[in-house]
């Protein structure tokens, strides 16, 4: 087995997709899989546009977001390594519903719509991960859509602050910039600096840099329950 063999397997056995899989399974997989490149800001593809395929991330970020008529970015996602993109059009035969560009340099697998359809009637069980996945995508969803109707902008902005501590830990480095935190709660980078600096003022938070550090957990959640 190629090197090359043999990392394409590593990352599609971490990717939750395909974890499942025989190691025999994975090699199938692995070859018909390529590699490609992005740069960063670069887009891979655009909503509206045929399904080519379905991607993983190897290494590198890339941000799913959709486009408003006046111009205006709604942030669905941010994926790192070992997540998989675009798996309901390859299951569906739609079009991509959203864009996807890379954050910053990035190495993605692509696996072609036709030899995913193949895998997955060869192997039921990756049909069935497809579904897992989109079920986590389809609530995660769900919520922000009752974020950006019914709560403010410090609302959204603690509840990403809680979310990231709970993955992370109470101190994190953001891994985005105001302006892609402002896409992902909708907003703009103004009123998510002029909000970190109040949950600042009010010990709730400390920044230094990029390094946020969760302060007051139980107020933050107090926050929370006063605007519900």
């Amino acid at each position: 087995m190629s090197p090359s063999s043999a990392y394409l397997i590593d990352v599609l056995h971490k990717t939750k997709l395909f974890s499942g899989l025989t190691d025999a399974e994975l090699e199938a997989l692995a070859n018909r899989t390529s590699v490609r490149s992005c740069g960063a800001g670069e887009m891979l593809f655009s909503e509206g546009e045929d399904c080519a395929g379905l991607y993983v991330v190897a290494a590198g970020r890339v941000r799913i977001f959709k486009t408003s008529k006046n111009g205006r970015e709604q942030v669905l996602a941010i994926e790192g390594p070992v997540t998989s993109i675009a798996e309901l059009p390859v299951f569906d035969g739609g079009v991509y519903p959203a864009s996807v560009s890379a954050i910053e340099t990035s190495e993605l697998l692509f696996i072609s719509r036709k030899d995913f359809q193949a895998v997955c009637l060869e192997h039921p069980e990756v049909a069935l991960k497809v579904l897992r996945v989109v079920g986590v995508r389809l609530r995660r969803l769900v919520g922000l859509i009752e974020e950006l109707s019914f709560s403010t902008v410090r609302h959204r902005l603690i509840s990403w602050i809680l979310r990231q501590a709970r993955a992370e830990g109470d101190t994190f480095i953001l891994g985005a910039n105001h302006q892609e935190l402002a896409g992902q709660i909708g907003t703009v980078r103004e009123l998510v600096s002029r909000n970190l600096a109040r949950l600042q003022a009010q010990g709730l938070i400390a920044m230094n840099g990029r390094e946020l550090t969760v302060l007051d957990t139980a107020g933050l959640e107090a926050e929370l329950a006063e605007m519900l």
